[in-house]
């Protein structure tokens, strides 16, 4: 019997300049910081004898462990990644890295802008281009209205305002 995988869903290689140095900076941290400093409390802890019993060794091969997996992720995802480092040439419609302005229904203001889903969570008001939102407001200009179904029901937010000031 088999079991049928679905298909990952497509993540978008997008990243802004400020992402980008973000996700560089970790990696650096992370192999030129943490890594070592991990490794020498392995070494330590290794170092006193008995490591079945030993939690501070246990622990440590854990951490290295997560590290290591780490570089390797960002590893492979920085090679894949497209830095969008320029405003598109029609800045009427929303694109990648467009700072957004939409009402939603109840005439309350939201402020977004239109980030790589490696971005998301490191400021609050991004979301992702692979986002319902996010792919509905695509290629929106000011003054359209966009309606998702939401697992709330269906949602509808009017475009007020899109600037790429920064958009780098």
């Amino acid at each position: 019997m088999s079991v049928e995988k679905k298909p990952l869903p497509k993540v978008s290689n997008y990243i802004t300049v400020e992402g980008e140095k973000r996700l560089r900076d970790e990696l650096n941290y992370l192999w030129r910081v943490e890594r070592p400093k991990v490794t020498q409390q392995v070494s330590d802890a290794a170092a006193l004898g008995d490591r079945s019993e030993n939690a501070e060794y246990i622990y440590g091969k854990k951490r290295l462990r997560e590290i290591d997996r780490r570089v390797r992720h960002l590893r492979k995802r920085l090679e894949l990644l497209t830095i969008v480092d320029k405003a598109p040439t029609d800045t009427s419609r929303i694109y990648f890295g467009a700072r957004i302005r939409v009402e939603d229904e109840e005439g309350n203001e939201h402020h977004y802008r239109l980030v790589g889903p490696d971005e998301i969570g490191e400021s609050p008001g991004y979301i992702s281009v692979d986002a319902p939102l996010g792919r509905a407001l695509l290629g929106k200009p000011v003054d359209s209205e966009v309606t998702i179904v939401t697992p709330g029901g269906r949602r509808t937010w009017y475009v007020l305002d899109i600037q790429y000031k920064g958009a780098g």
